[in-house]
């Protein structure tokens, strides 16, 4: 199967043929381009994804990447980001593999071409010139042995003719024997170069044209090994990524497995566990017999137990819970607007923190130090008096946070030395009622929804509940006596009461003392008859009245 055989008269087809092999190979170059394109486009839209759902740094996002759930995701945007590296990676394997190479050969695959068909072009006009040659060697030797013809007439008719001198007959006679030697020679160079021509026309139809279209066969065929080789490439280049790909998706399953339900769970309630302990139940009061209210001589909150303080309606100035959020303000320093559990837990963050950035500011301090040292050591190289400012502000900087530190653990230490123990039974909280008051009436602290500070806000349904019910409650407690005073306390510091339940005091303000702190960091006070309220402990300084055991002071 040769195409100089085969197809001896095809040149035409055979230049068209090899120019859309050409074409072909450039169509399947940009192909890849457009591939090699959508992989980056794939790879960059992937990293923005991965990128757009990382946690913000310093964010209350990044708090929540605790949970196992959300360290499972976090990796999976990881793993995506490494996904989307090995799409960039083929894009630039089939860039410098496949795009650059056959590029390269495209151009020598023209030059070639251009070549073989111009030797072939030429050997055609060759073979063309000699048929030219031989035609008019063809059309004279026609011409000549027509007219030596014509002369040999002429020679017959004057010889015959008794009028015509006998120097015209010879005339005639050697005109036509010039004639005949005339066609003879065209004839003898007719017959040359008809043999030169037929020798010329087999060397170009059986080995000419057989070994130009040889070398363009041979061309094509290597045009076509190339273009499956490159096929192939492009899929390897494919497969070799597959296993990398595939470690990411493991580390995807890997990342799902490793979440945890149980750890989750536990992470919840640490961060919003109040410490506080769920309300006992309420003493059933026989209104029957006289109300007893005096203050037991053992502990001064036994005066209230067992008497609902809510008031129903609105009326009431009994007890209200310390942490329900009435509007937002600046938080406190010590973070009293917290439970106590959560209180703790912002206190050793914030001691924590502190400790950290003193520890950097002593690091650095040495640092000048040695410095200073080496100043002493070597005076070229500086001079150690400029450096005695930045080691006193580094000082004076180490003290103020020291001095801050032991600040927020003397809170800490009060919130940790009043915090119950796990197992102990803690002092129900007053203000809260149970399931012993009618199906109607909710819980307190099931009205109580957390807010995403920590602190409490009332829901709109116990509003509506206790509304409900305020017209039968409201002749029975209309008429009861506010708190007695069991002792008086001097503002330490001024308070700011923000939140329901709470009171504002001014330094160096004196009030009465109605119910003591039960552990939960509040003392209850009054400022009039119309006026009590809860502030922190640690802001008041506490007198008892005789009536206690002893005066007991909370700093």
């Amino acid at each position: 199967m040769s195409w100089g055989t085969e197809l001896w008269d095809q040149f035409d087809n055979l230049e068209k043929h090899t120019q859309w092999g050409i074409d072909i190979l450039e169509k399947y170059i940009k192909f890849v381009k457009e591939r090699t394109e959508i992989e980056l486009s794939y790879a960059k839209q992937l990293r923005n994804l991965s990128k757009k759902y990382q946690p913000k740094k310093n964010s209350k996002e990044e708090e929540e990447y605790k949970y196992t759930s959300c360290k499972a995701f976090l990796s999976t945007l990881n793993e995506m980001n490494d996904y989307a590296g090995q799409h960039e990676v083929i894009s630039e394997n089939m860039t410098s593999q496949i795009m650059v190479e056959l590029a390269r050969y495209v151009q020598e695959l023209k030059q070639e071409r251009k070549s073989n068909f111009h030797d072939g072009r030429k050997a055609q006009q060759h073979i063309e010139t000699c048929w030219k040659q031989l035609e008019s060697s063809k059309r004279r030797f026609e011409r000549d042995c027509k007219e030596a013809d014509r002369a040999q007439q002429y020679f017959e008719k004057m010889d015959a003719d008794i009028n015509v001198t006998k120097a015209d007959v010879e005339k005639a006679r050697q005109q036509a024997q010039l004639r005949h030697q005339m066609a003879e020679d065209s004839k003898a160079d007719y017959s040359s170069i008809l043999q030169k021509f037929n020798r010329e026309q087999r060397e170009y139809y059986h080995s000419h044209i057989p070994h130009i279209f040889q070398k363009i066969q041979e061309m094509e065929e290597r045009r076509v090994v190339r273009i499956g080789e490159s096929m192939k490439t492009y899929a390897e280049l494919d497969r070799q990524v597959i296993p990398i790909i595939g470690k990411c998706l493991d580390g995807i399953v890997k990342a799902a497995e490793s979440i945890d339900q149980k750890s989750d769970s536990q992470l919840v309630i640490e961060a919003y566990k109040s410490g506080f302990e769920p309300p006992g139940d309420i003493e059933f009061e026989d209104y029957a017999q006289p109300m007893k209210r005096t203050v037991s001589d053992n502990s001064l909150s036994n005066s209230r137990e067992g008497k609902p303080e809510l008031k129903f309606g609105g009326k009431s100035k009994g007890k209200l819970w310390p942490f329900i959020k009435k509007n937002k303000g600046a938080a406190p320093e010590d973070f009293s607007n917290l439970p106590p559990e959560q209180r703790r837990k912002k206190l050793q963050q914030k001691v924590h923190e502190l400790n950290k950035e003193i520890q950097k500011e002593m690091d650095q301090r040495d640092a000048i130090t040695k410095m200073k040292d080496v100043y002493l050591k070597n005076p070229q190289m500086g001079d150690p008096a400029s450096l005695d400012h930045k080691l006193a502000e580094a000082t004076q900087t180490i003290e103020k946070l020291r001095l801050e530190t032991q600040k927020f653990e003397a809170w800490l230490a009060e919130v940790e030395g009043r915090l119950p123990a796990r197992s102990e039974q803690t002092r129900r909280q007053s203000g809260m009622y149970d399931g012993q008051m009618p199906t109607t009436v909710t819980n307190c602290a099931q009205d109580r929804e957390s807010s995403p500070d920590g602190s409490y806000t009332e829901e709109q349904s116990q509003e509506s509940e206790v509304k409900v019910l305020a017209t039968d409650f409201d002749d029975e407690f209309d008429d009861e006596e506010p708190l007695p005073a069991i002792g008086t306390c001097k503002a330490l510091y001024t308070f700011e009461g923000q939140n329901e339940g709470t009171i504002s005091v001014m330094e160096g303000e004196t009030l009465c003392v109605i119910e003591e702190d039960k552990g939960d960091g509040w003392t209850r006070i009054r400022r009039n008859e119309d006026e009590e309220g809860y502030v922190p402990t640690s802001y008041v300084e506490v007198y008892l009245d005789k009536n206690a055991k002893g005066a007991k002071t909370y700093i």
